[in-house]
């Protein structure tokens, strides 16, 4: 490698990292911002009238806004926010009184197990049947599969799993409603397994429906494109199968473009996870966020946006790595 090729991927590295932290920067400052913008605060919402946790006294108001720093001036709450982020003090919450990093703790890997598992499944069966149908483009298990994805990435996920709890917890029985486990039960380590599985199938399917349908026509766009590629008609010149052109070479070649969506995916499944977690009381980081933005928890919101983001975009630049080791062009 010669220094005028290090110098200049040293200047990509530099300038990656460069709009990494710019873009992070931007991100931080919109968590402190974007809760703020929405009406009332904290303890306007514990003052609110039917509230649970109603604070009646005006002397007790004051002393809540000023123990959680409401009162001070917003340059000075962002300072603090900051610095907070720095030491990992991410502040306590408002509606439970315990500290915000206690509950990311308990509930991101519920989080990470079904966002994992909706990706990864959901992932594997798109790229299956896109390369399925894009080598057979035009025939009538293409054109079926094809409308079956349009119909599934036009519906919202939380329509989706209202209808698949009406279905199969409601009427059939065959699964749980809500939550992630049952609580006061003690099956064994066989039996727990099969109970988190049991509550994690109804959300991972309803994560991972829409993105499989969004890998199914990534991948098949892709195999059309290589279809009349020069390296097939090579191999088909050459006297290889249709088969093995098929496996080792269009869907080798495909796949590339495919798993860096992998990584830009992840965003949207932040937002879908929120709605998800929501239907199903999964109790996961989305759904800590929507109990957080009805009582205004600012400290709960604040970390959870932190780790949402932190989450996208070191999974972005994975992915982006990983389409640079797998295709040479984009590598030049």
């Amino acid at each position: 490698m010669t220094t005028s090729s290090v110098r200049r991927r040293a200047r990509v590295a530099v300038g990656v990292l460069a709009v990494d932290a710019a873009a992070f920067a931007g991100l931080l400052t919109l968590n402190f911002a974007l809760p703020r913008a929405m009406p009332g605060d904290p303890v306007d919402a514990l003052f609110a009238a039917g509230s649970p946790d109603l604070v009646a006294d005006e002397r007790l108001r004051a002393a809540l806004a000023a123990y959680y720093g409401l009162d001070r001036p917003p340059v000075e709450q962002f300072g603090h926010y900051l610095a907070g982020l720095v030491t990992g003090d991410w502040g306590v919450s408002i509606r439970d009184g315990v500290p915000v990093t206690g509950l990311l703790a308990e509930r991101l890997p519920w989080t990470a197990l079904l966002v994992g598992t909706a990706l990864l499944l959901g992932g594997l069966v798109g790229v299956l049947l896109g390369a399925v149908a894009g080598w057979r483009r035009g025939s009538r298990l293409d054109t079926a599969f094809v409308v079956v994805a349009a119909a599934v990435r036009a519906v919202p996920v939380f329509v989706t799993g209202s209808a698949l709890i009406a279905v199969f917890a409601v009427w059939l029985g065959w699964f749980p409603l809500s939550g992630t486990s049952t609580r006061f039960a003690d099956p064994g380590p066989i039996g727990h397994l099969s109970d988190i599985a049991a509550h994690l199938a109804l959300p991972a399917f309803t994560l991972g429906l829409p993105f499989a349908a969004a890998q199914f026509l990534l991948m098949r766009a892709a195999m059309v494109g290589e279809l009349g590629s020069d390296h097939l008609l090579a191999g088909r010149a050459a006297g290889l199968p249709w088969r093995v052109l098929r496996r080792r070479y269009a869907a080798r070649t495909a796949l590339p473009p495919v798993i860096a969506a992998w990584g830009v995916a992840l965003g949207t499944a932040v937002t879908a996870t929120v709605l998800v977690e929501t239907v199903f009381r999964y109790a996961g980081v989305g759904l800590l966020m929507s109990e957080a933005i009805n009582y205004r928890d600012y400290p709960v919101l604040q970390g959870c946006f932190v780790l949402l983001t932190v989450g996208v975009l070191v999974t972005g630049r994975l992915a982006d790595l990983v389409h640079r080791c797998l295709d040479p062009r984009v590598r030049r």
